[in-house]
């Protein structure tokens, strides 16, 4: 079933690109053919970097950013390219006593996993600025011990899933932002050292409801 599942968000992600060589895909033409943006996040490290202490041991360290290609006003593809570092397992939701957590230290691996990839995405709008997208990003896995030492590798299929509002700011529109709420599920990673994989096995490998904003320019 995984498998399957894997496949049918490929191709359905995917799909999008075959529009381009589809006249009917074209309803009006865009003001701006590209668009670069990136998450700005509101909450607390655990769902982004923490910029005051970039080595502290809960600083996720993350970096992302997306490319995307406006097809029409209504269909968005893109490349999304993101790096982060993870001091306790993701499958830890709200309703767990996700902020208490963060200072749980029973919780935290034994080390940081360093998670890497470059993935693609389809966005959709749906209804003026509201919209729906899709995010696959394979990612690579190092595992490292509490000295910063490698210990091991793995990979990860990491999907998300997002609705939000797409507002433009100036009167060119060239900037926007993009209030949006998402929902993160990932597989295949089950080559992990005994110490992370037995929290990750305590936990689940889905994250429900995170907000977020992306920032971004036209051009």
């Amino acid at each position: 079933m995984k498998n399957l599942f894997t496949i049918l968000l490929f191709a359905c992600t995917l799909s999008a690109f075959a529009q381009t060589s589809s006249p009917e895909s074209v309803e009006t033409e865009v003001a701006h053919k590209w668009r670069v943006s990136l998450p700005y996040f509101i909450m607390t490290d655990r769902i982004g970097p923490n910029f005051g202490d970039w080595d502290a041991h809960t600083s996720t360290q993350m970096i992302e950013l997306h490319v995307k290609r406006n097809l029409d006003n209504k269909n968005i593809i893109g490349l999304k390219l993101a790096t982060w570092r993870l001091f306790q397992p993701m499958g830890i939701q709200w309703w767990d006593g996700l902020l208490d957590k963060l200072e749980t230290e029973s919780e935290f691996y034994p080390g940081h996993v360093r998670e890497t990839g470059i993935g693609v995405t389809y966005q959709r709008m749906l209804w003026k600025g509201l919209f729906a997208t899709v995010e696959v990003l394979p990612q690579f896995q190092t595992y490292l011990d509490e000295s910063g030492d490698k210990i091991g590798n793995d990979f990860k299929l990491y999907n998300s899933y997002h609705l939000g509002y797409h507002v433009s700011i100036g009167k060119k529109k060239r900037f926007f932002i993009e209030p949006q709420v998402h929902c993160q599920h990932w597989m295949f990673d089950s080559n992990a050292p005994a110490g992370f994989k037995e929290l990750d096995d305590k936990w689940r490998n889905y994250f429900l409801f995170e907000p977020n904003i992306y920032v971004g320019f036209n051009f």
